[in-house]
């Protein structure tokens, strides 16, 4: 359960709007691994997965992740967080994209990650997508 929670240390660490880092936000995925935005219907595997991380710092540069709770089992890590941040560049949004409004984001959010071996094999985010959009407009 420490590797784990080691890991889903690092991939949040690696997704800071100050600090963001590619690689090793994808080093902590398998090879098969996904990530699932779930509000929004989207899924991303391969490459495409960095853009769960550069997706958000390209809309909030200054985007933070306050971690609440973490539990964990054998292969399964929860996160209870919060994701904040000034919306200063484009959002893409499945009803398309939201050019910078300069306000403020505190979006309560529940991570769950399915994990083997130490890496993720699933990551499904359930973001509140209906707070995000009432603090946007």
């Amino acid at each position: 359960m420490t590797r784990n929670i080691q890991t889903i240390e690092k991939l949040y660490a690696a997704a800071e709007g100050n600090s963001l880092d590619i690689p090793g936000f994808l080093a902590c995925f398998a090879s098969d691994g996904y990530a699932r935005n779930v509000p929004a219907g989207i899924d991303f595997h391969g490459e495409d997965i960095a853009l769960v991380a550069s997706g958000m710092v390209e809309a909030f540069p200054d985007v933070h992740r306050e971690i609440f709770h973490i539990a964990a089992t054998d292969d399964l890590v929860v996160v209870e967080l919060a994701i904040r941040g000034e919306h200063q560049g484009t959002l893409v949004t499945p009803a398309g994209p939201m050019l910078a409004t300069g306000k403020r984001i505190d979006v309560p959010c529940c991570d769950v990650f399915h994990m083997k071996d130490g890496k993720v094999t699933a990551f499904h985010c359930y973001n509140a997508a209906n707070i995000l959009q009432q603090q946007l407009i």
